[in-house]
């Protein structure tokens, strides 16, 4: 197991990727097939390289961890090296280079985001987990003893639990994960979560990412140390990435080993700067940078490497049960957000009871053209609410997107097998509404009694409601955000109905514009359920000052074709549409990525660093010394500020008992989460909140700063003697909980379009008004002095340029 050490922005994510064969082939410009990660450095080029390293598993002999180097390289044209990425070397896998085998699945990469679908318990997301990625090599293996322990009559204890036990996750394995509407986990459960998924498959090469990020000091060193027994039991390569500490904690520690101290720094000596090439030269010439180098020269034998050492398969299991993986757990989420879909039937009701009583049988002749007119209102807004009703498609699509790209580029299962369940699940429920609609306006608007066309309407509305559901999940996978997919939803529908052949008649189509309206699927259907009511017998008689029946008088008068045929030809198109839209819905998935192209992070320095440097000097002159407008700035809080003091006294937060926990014998009506907390916080004073993980501080910080919207909180909090609450009587804590707010803020909110210090300057702007009342700030030079100061404090200063961005 090696451990990877860095400071942020140093590369270590990049090198992860490129050993794991995910890093984005945009970014690979040279030869080799290179999977590689590239810095820039005094005019030379750093090229880490991954070397052979025998992936161990348990039928194999060796096993050696992976090799890692640094090496350095002269440019090729000194004045382009900060424009060219050259990259040279390749990654190999017990000598077969990555695009010989399956990288994504022989290695494990464990990334620092956590994706997970909120709506799931944590022993669900392992199991589902587990399932996509099979057994792998191990089948035969676990296949035997499997026999052996049914003729032994074992019964095993499932092996999720050992990892979930090694993970601290037992105490949490049937709570929903939560996201930031359903409450859940923590956040340090939910970065074990992330371990988890790829722990329990079948790769024994994992690359972790800065898994310690949200964990208590206990729980990772047991979260690492539980890793490396099982690597080493395992005969596995892993290489986990870790935040360095600071370089005066990191050698101190070193240094305080017995007798190090000598062979690290001498005190008699002035220290000197090492560059780079210093370094790298001093290292090859080591006999362990010798070593190291004969090594990487010889190629690995590849009779050594097992068959099943490296992996071939795209996919763990095969498709059959890759669909009925996903189906099942699609339905398993149908029935979480159950919700949803009660509060669609309710609206689709309300909405059929107002069609009801606006379009009422007795008030609606059927005498002339005028009378088919409010028919054809009548029949043109059945169509547009069931569209309408597939909207929320789009937006329940987008949600389960960043969680869907990160499971299929872990190759857990390819888009079709996520996007057929998504579609054939959803049938039912358009059964039911369009059942429910048409049960309850059909007969009572007064359209057609016959009973078969009261068939023919419900089975044409299905088609409208899927044909729609199709359209707006391929919108959502297309558009990737809520703000593009509404963009382009609102759009479609504009542009459907403008040219759907009601609002402006055929006829009266611009001959640039008539191939919009023979591809409008409005069109398809309007003129299909108009076919289908003007055709009965009630509309069978010659209209007034007419040679044909009025049915057909008035479809024509409409701009539609009157023939009964096309009623079968708009439920042609509409079945058409409904397969080539979920068609093209899973080819986006399976070929789109999320909106963001990944980009190196350049800190600034040469001339500007220079230039700050000079700044912040004190320079002579024969006239006397003249120092710095920078020198003179104000340290500190720069903007005006009235220190507070927060106490709270035995403070008790609660939430109804979870419907899980009930069933498993709880007799509580409430789950107490924090029970009895008091304290107080001065000002001067840093107070350090600190537990272990699930402990419950983000709690207790959202109770203080009145961002807990459910449950039920008891005890006293008051700021500088004042309750903080929300009344007439004490406008200035109002004022002052919204600067609280804004400062205990611990879900990371930004505009990604904009930089580091731009979006500081915003939210200095709105804590500045929020305790200074608005208007009433201290001006945008203090503003942006104060910005500076934190952001130097925070050691950002390098990148005060540089976007935000997300994942």
């Amino acid at each position: 197991m090696t451990l990877l050490l860095g400071p942020p922005t140093s590369g270590k994510k990049t090198l992860l990727l490129a050993l794991a064969g995910k890093l984005d082939p945009t970014l690979k410009f040279l030869i080799h097939g290179v999977s590689g990660m590239l810095m820039i450095l005094d005019r030379y080029f750093i090229v880490l390289l991954c070397s052979r390293g025998s992936i161990g598993n348990s039928l194999s002999t060796s096993s050696e961890s992976v090799v890692w180097t640094a090496y350095t390289l002269p440019s090729p044209d000194p004045t382009l090296s900060e424009y060219i990425h050259w990259l040279s070397g390749k990654v190999t896998y017990n000598g077969y280079e990555v695009h010989e085998f399956v990288p994504q699945r022989t290695a494990a990469y464990i990334s620092q985001h956590d994706l997970h679908i909120g709506e799931m318990t944590v022993r669900e997301t392992l199991e589902f987990s587990a399932r996509c990625q099979g057994v792998g090599f191990r089948y035969d293996m676990l296949a035997e003893l499997s026999r052996r322990e049914k003729e032994a009559n074992i019964k095993p204890d499932p092996d999720l639990d050992i990892f979930m036990k090694i993970l601290g996750l037992d105490v949490c394995a049937d709570t929903m994960v939560g996201d930031e509407m359903l409450r859940g986990i923590s956040g340090g459960q939910k970065k074990r979560v992330t371990t988890g998924e790829m722990l329990v498959g079948p790769s024994n090469a994992l690359f972790m990412d800065e898994i310690s990020t949200g964990l208590d000091s206990s729980t990772a060193y047991s979260i690492v140390n539980s890793l490396r027994q099982y690597i080493q039991t395992s005969k596995g390569t892993a290489v986990i990435s870790l935040l360095q500490p600071a370089p005066e904690t990191y050698i101190g520690r070193v240094t305080s080993k017995k007798d190090q101290q000598q062979y690290w720094s001498r005190r008699n000596e002035p220290y000197r700067f090492i560059t780079l090439k210093e370094f790298s030269d001093a290292h090859q010439s080591f006999h362990v940078g010798r070593k190291l180098g004969d090594e990487l020269a010889k190629p690995f034998d590849r009779t050594k490497c097992h068959p099943a050492a490296l992996t071939n398969e795209t996919y763990g299991i095969g498709k059959r049960e890759l669909l009925k993986g996903c189906a099942e757990r699609e339905f398993l989420l149908m029935k979480r957000n159950s919700f949803i879909y009660i509060f669609k039937f309710a609206q689709l009701t309300i909405m059929a009871l107002m069609t009801m009583t606006l379009f009422f049988r007795t008030e609606m002749p059927r005498d002339t053209v005028d009378d088919g007119g409010i028919y054809t209102g009548a029949l043109f807004f059945v169509v547009v609410t069931i569209m309408f009703n597939g909207m929320a498609e789009m937006a329940m699509t987008i949600f389960k997107l960043p969680v869907f790209y990160k499971q299929r580029d872990l190759l857990f299962f390819p888009s079709w097998a996520y996007s057929i369940p998504s579609w054939i699940l959803k049938i039912p429920v358009t059964l039911v509404e369009v059942g429910l609609w048409v049960i309850l306006t059909y007969y009572v608007i007064g359209f057609d009694p016959n009973i078969t066309r009261f068939l023919k309407q419900f089975l044409l509305l299905i088609l409208v409601n899927q044909m729609a559901s199709g359209l707006f999940r391929f919108i959502g996978a297309v558009g990737r955000t809520m703000g593009v997919a509404n963009t382009f939803g609102a759009f479609s529908l504009l542009l459907q109905s403008a040219l759907g052949g009601f609002i402006l008649s055929r006829d009266d189509v611009k001959s640039w514009w008539i191939w919009c309206y023979w591809i409008s699927l409005m069109m398809y259907s309007a003129n299909s359920i108009l076919v289908n009511e003007f055709d009965g017998k009630k509309w069978k008689h010659i209209a007034p000052n007419g040679t044909e029946f009025l049915g057909a008088t008035v479809v024509r008068s409409q701009g539609f074709f009157p023939d009964a045929y096309w009623y079968w030809i708009g439920f042609g198109a509409l079945f058409g549409f409904t397969v080539v839209f979920n068609f093209c819905y899973s080819r986006a998935l399976a070929y789109l990525n999320p909106f963001g192209k990944p980009q190196a992070v350049i800190q600034e320095d040469g001339e500007d660093a220079e230039n700050g440097q000079a700044a912040s000097q004190i320079t002579s002159t024969e006239g006397g010394d003249i120092v710095s407008a920078v020198q003179n700035k104000k340290k500190g809080m720069v903007l005006p500020f009235e220190p507070h003091s927060i106490t709270f006294d035995e403070v008790v937060y609660s939430v109804d008992m979870p419907q899980e926990m009930k069933e498993q014998s709880a007799i509580e009506d409430r789950l107490v989460l924090l029970n009895g907390v008091s304290g107080a916080f001065r000002p001067g004073v840093l107070t350090a909140l600190m537990g272990v993980s699930s402990a419950g501080k983000t709690t207790l910080m959202n109770i203080l700063a009145g961002r807990k919207t459910g449950g039920y909180i008891n005890g006293d909090i008051k700021i500088s003697g004042y309750c903080e609450q929300n009344d007439i009587h004490s406008p200035y804590v109002l004022r002052h909980s919204l600067g609280v707010q804004l400062l205990s803020r611990y879900s990371r909110i930004y505009r990604l379009d904009l930089i580091v210090i731009e979006n500081g300057c915003f939210r200095a702007f709105m804590v500045r008004d929020a305790r200074h009342g608005w208007g009433l700030g201290s001006g945008r030079d203090s503003n942006s002095m104060f910005v500076d100061e934190v952001a130097e404090l925070v050691e950002l200063g390098p990148l005060r340029s540089a976007l935000v961005g997300l994942l």
